[in-house]
């Protein structure tokens, strides 16, 4: 691999990508360093995280069950493991015999408390992807609350089954069912705690869940591949393993029309992104030949009054679905489209995947 002072020589010095791939170089060794410099910090969060579990576990810290389902969708690491088009996904399954109800904590609002999510809320009330459910499934009653219990019991006189979103870390309930995600190019077993990994607890921590599913698998994956990953996570008697991958629409969508994807095919557009993993979407649309510019942002950015007017001046934005929940009341009309994903399970393990959910919501509406 070539070293820092190497790339100058391979670029043209003029060229205005130098300046920002040396940056990138500089700054991913600058991160791993900094790392393994705070690996002490790693072995000490683990430790506290671990202790917490432990008491749990033992019942000295109390977790409330509850008579109806309740099935929480998370994973061990940070962001970017696909939980909302899990959490969809599980919608599809159920909602024609229940009546669903889904909760979040709604990340990065700036409202606080137990709020329903109509169609006249705001990103900035209720987070941009509560606001992405109660787009795509009307029917569906969304909340959001940072306290897990008062959601639930807020929710319960109006629901059957509620689905919680991002809350396997969540310990003060106990949900009738647990899915772990965790992706295909970094599995848990592979990570580390933070801020030396992206694990939020103990590797351990993945016994508490009755389903797994590895997410994110590229497409056409050998079934040698898979079966190697099924080799190496060690389920145990009481879970069930899927592999999952990223479907992508053929058509993209606006505030007031739907156009197909080919519709991007000989124009140059920007691609704005606030999510935590943008690789897997830039890596279809260069497949799929699209000429783009990327402008990539944090996670659930909220954006500048200054960021919007530079992002006035791009004559066509494509987006994320839950960007696009940020990004369309500032925006206002304009050319700002957005790709929805659905996810797709392998192995012609779909039907069963389903079966299975729904069997465990039978089984805790039968006990």
């Amino acid at each position: 691999m070539p070293r820092i002072h190497e790339y100058f020589l391979i670029i043209n010095h003029d060229s205005p990508l130098t300046t920002e791939i040396v940056n990138s170089i500089l700054y991913f060794r600058l991160m791993k360093l900094l790392r393994v410099l705070l690996f002490p910090f790693s072995l000490l969060y683990g430790f506290i995280t671990g202790l917490r579990n432990y008491f749990y576990n033992r019942g000295w810290f109390q977790s409330k069950r509850y008579d109806l389902p309740v099935i929480c969708v998370g994973n061990l690491s940070v962001g970017g493991t696909g939980k909302s088009p899990m959490i969809e996904f599980i919608i599809e399954t159920l909602q024609e015999d229940y009546k669903v109800a889904t909760l979040s904590r709604g990340y990065k609002r700036k409202t606080r408390g137990y709020l329903e999510v109509n169609a006249l809320s705001t990103a900035e009330e209720v987070g941009d992807e509560p606001l992405q459910f109660k787009q795509n499934y009307p029917e569906v009653t969304v909340a959001v609350c940072e306290d897990r219990q008062t959601g639930i019991e807020k929710l319960q006189p109006k629901s059957e089954v509620i689905l919680l979103d991002d809350a396997f870390q969540h310990r003060k309930v106990r949900p009738s069912t647990n899915i772990l995600l965790t992706t295909y190019d970094n599995l848990f077993i592979d990570d580390f705690m933070l801020p030396t990994g992206n694990l939020r607890e103990p590797r351990r921590g993945f016994a508490r869940a009755d389903i797994i599913v590895v997410t994110k698998c590229p497409d056409h994956v050998p079934y040698a591949s898979l079966q190697k990953v099924e080799f190496r996570i060690p389920i145990m008697d009481h879970q069930k393993l899927y592999f999952s991958k990223i479907r992508y629409d053929s058509q993209i969508h606006g505030v007031s029309e739907s156009l197909p994807l080919t519709y991007l095919e000989d124009k140059s557009f920007t691609l704005v992104t606030g999510i935590a993993n943008p690789k897997p979407l830039t890596d279809f649309l260069k497949i799929n030949g699209f000429s783009f510019e990327h402008k990539r942002f944090g996670d659930h950015h909220h954006f500048s009054t200054s960021e919007i007017e530079k992002l006035k001046q791009r004559e066509i934005i494509l987006t994320t679905q839950k960007d696009f929940m940020r990004l369309q009341e500032p925006l206002g009309k304009f050319a700002l489209y957005y790709v929805s994903i659905r996810t797709e399970i392998l192995k012609a393990q779909e039907t069963f995947l389903r079966e299975t959910i729904r069997e465990k919501v039978k089984y805790q509406l039968r006990n």
